[in-house]
């Protein structure tokens, strides 16, 4: 499923990222220039745990399931990789092998840097090493922040947080109702439940709860926010 070319849309999300769209003109140029474009179907494997690293990867269409798989052989889904956010550069810098599976959700494209035209950019622009540390630091700002929520948080703000957190990557501005926004990122109620390290009755119980006050609206094509700010009144009076 190899394209060239990355639609407007899909050039649109790389360009708009936050972290790439720091970088300067220059820099920007040259990982665009020799980076090439691979398109998933959904549950198809980007990258598979314990190969080594080939690619420095950013999404710029649909989702990149990042799952690991547990002692007794489930699937358990860690995060989802949104348009715009670029990953897999850590294997490349300490030569390891990768430590997850990687699989699209949805319809998916990615945009593709060589591991060793990586390294020939990282030679000939010192800016992007930089770039990079401050990449990193934000994930580990981010994972603190996750496993501070996992101990002082209920399920019910961890709940809300992560829909709003959806809300911003995939949100799509309901026709019939411009109060209500839909999470275009389709999640199971299991998957969902992976996210927050809860049980799917408990994040089920939740979003009950949540519709019955008509903060959201479960669909069967996925979730509606019908009450945005009552999500972030949730998330604050639980802090």
């Amino acid at each position: 499923m190899d394209d060239p070319i990355l639609t407007i849309e899909e050039r649109t999300a790389i360009n708009a990222g936050r972290w790439f769209s720091t970088l300067s003109p220059s820099l920007r140029h040259d990982i665009l220039r020799c980076a090439y474009v691979k398109r998933y179907k959904d549950g198809e494997l980007l990258a598979a745990r314990g190969e080594p690293p080939e690619e420095w990867i950013a999404c710029a269409r649909g989702a990149v399931r990042v799952s690991s798989t547990s002692i007794s052989g489930k699937q358990v889904t860690l995060t989802y990789v949104e348009p715009g956010v670029w990953f897999g550069d850590v294997a490349i810098f300490d030569g390891d092998r990768r430590t997850h599976d990687a699989y699209a959700h949805g319809d998916t494209t990615t945009l593709c840097v060589a591991k060793a035209d990586f390294k020939k950019i990282l030679a000939s622009h010192v800016e992007l090493y930089e770039a990079l540390l401050r990449l990193h630091a934000r994930r580990i700002r981010q994972l603190y922040g996750l496993v501070e929520d996992l101990n002082t948080l209920p399920l019910r703000a961890r709940l809300a947080k992560q829909l709003l957190h959806l809300l911003r990557s995939y949100g799509v501005s309901s026709l019939s109702d411009s109060r209500e926004m839909r999470i275009g990122l389709q999640l199971a109620q299991e998957e969902l439940a992976q996210l927050l390290g809860a049980s799917r009755q408990r994040v089920n119980q939740e979003l009950k709860a949540m519709e019955r006050e008509e903060v959201i609206r479960i669909e069967p094509g996925g979730l509606v926010v019908r009450n945005r700010d009552a999500l972030m009144h949730i998330v604050e009076s639980d802090h």
